[in-house]
């Protein structure tokens, strides 16, 4: 299919870029850099809507924790500014770009609130939605609107940027974001546990967070996964690795390790270095990236592209270990834990039971969404967790109240929506 790619680069050339879609009657693939396209059904069009033009920071007050940049401004330009502020997006946004084959670092502002994805700090910090503050955009009507606002302690019309996090440009095309800055931590330390078994792990797990010692990271990595770590601490463990982040001033961070060291009774601490570098790998799924790395050399699943299907696994954390042992039993998958074990990240074989069989081991327990397959197993399968027939009745008017004629990525969630 010969694709046609319209590129804007202001607010008002992606509307008209809307309007003549609508005239047409034909959808569009509203993307930024493209870094996730392979995350959710692929768009049936021969129509691109391209948003990577609309780049640059329009105002960073620092001193009022709050940044707002067009969308289509990349993440690479954005996090070292904060850096240099020692400020921080606290949601730890994901970089999935490596884990569909592409270079790191490709991801855009707007990509990371439409995708809504958020990393091992969600559990402390929250999620991509809490920290967005206003949106500006085009509807599937071709009209410019703006929702939200642009200070903290705004508390009117936070619902329409709150709703765009997460939709994946079904709603709207967004030009302008505003977010949520908070000051990064002054230093940061790894508590790591050896050999513990899935339930073990997560029972220490959420004895750290239920600690008084501010856990803002809490995840484990069975021994296979931790093996290709790059952090040689976790990878020369010799097996399982349990990790337990705390943040914060140094005196308060060296308090609570020392802490947190004798009531878990963890073999090591990583440093700051260590520690960054560690959960920059569970935050992006390094693990279950194409590219093999050093350590899984040797180990049968090195030397070629991955192609097993990656899932993204949300559960009651009590029921993680149960259901990657049930995912463990009936398929040839390999998993590791974050969120406290809220949050399991599958690697499996392909094979045409797989999504049945996760999310019948889910049962009422959580959601499970396919990120990583081949576009033909993306536009035959349900990607996102199926809905209840009252939620998918409700997604639908939403859809309809933003985008009426099906303009906008139509189907990138779920089948007419």
């Amino acid at each position: 299919m010969t694709v046609t790619t319209f590129k804007p680069e202001t607010a008002a050339q992606a509307a008209d870029a809307v309007r003549w879609a609508l005239s047409e009657g034909t959808p569009l693939d509203v993307a930024g850099s493209g870094s996730k396209r392979g995350l959710g059904r692929p768009i049936q069009t021969a129509y691109t809507l391209d948003l990577s033009g609309l780049s640059g920071v329009v105002a960073y007050e620092a001193e009022e924790l709050v940044l707002t940049a067009k969308a289509g401004t990349p993440m690479a330009e954005i996090l070292p500014m904060l850096a240099e502020r020692r400020q921080q997006l606290a949601f730890e946004p994901q970089d999935l770009g490596p884990l569909f084959g592409q270079p790191e670092g490709q991801g855009t502002l707007g990509g990371v609130i439409a995708s809504g994805l958020a990393g091992p700090r969600r559990i402390s910090a929250g999620s991509a939605r809490d920290h967005t503050l206003g949106i500006e955009g085009v509807n599937g009507r071709g009209e410019l609107y703006k929702g939200g606002g642009k200070v903290v302690k705004n508390v009117t019309g936070y619902d329409v940027p709150k709703l765009m996090a997460g939709s994946f440009g079904t709603l709207t095309v967004l030009t302008e974001l505003t977010v949520k800055v908070l000051p990064a931590p002054e230093d940061g330390r790894t508590l790591l546990l050896a050999g513990r078994e899935d339930a073990g792990a997560v029972a220490a797990l959420t004895a750290a967070l239920q600690s008084p010692y501010e856990v803002s990271g809490a995840a484990h990595l069975p021994a296979g996964v931790a093996a290709r770590s790059h952090v040689g601490a976790v990878a020369g463990a010799g097996g399982a690795v349990t990790l337990v982040r705390v943040e914060g001033f140094g005196p308060s961070v060296a308090a609570r390790v020392a802490a947190l060291k004798e009531e878990l009774g963890a073999d090591a601490v990583l440093d700051r270095e260590e520690s960054v570098a560690v959960w920059r790998e569970v935050r992006d799924v390094a693990y279950f990236c194409p590219a093999p790395s050093p350590a899984s050399a040797g180990e049968g699943r090195g030397g070629g592209a991955d192609s097993r299907h990656v899932w993204k696994i949300s559960v009651q954390p009590s029921e993680g270990p149960r259901v990657a042992e049930s995912i463990r039993w009936a398929l040839d998958a390999e998993l590791y834990f974050d969120w406290g074990g809220g949050l399991i990240w599958a690697a499996v074989v392909p094979a045409p039971d797989a999504a049945a069989v996760i999310r019948g081991a889910l049962g009422t327990a959580g959601h499970a969404t396919l990120v990583r397959a081949p576009e033909d197993v993306r536009t035959a399968a349900e990607v996102f967790h199926p809905l209840p027939d009252p939620v998918m009745a409700l997604s639908r008017r939403v859809k309809e109240s933003f985008d009426p004629c099906g303009i906008l990525n139509p189907g990138r969630m779920y089948a007419g929506v």
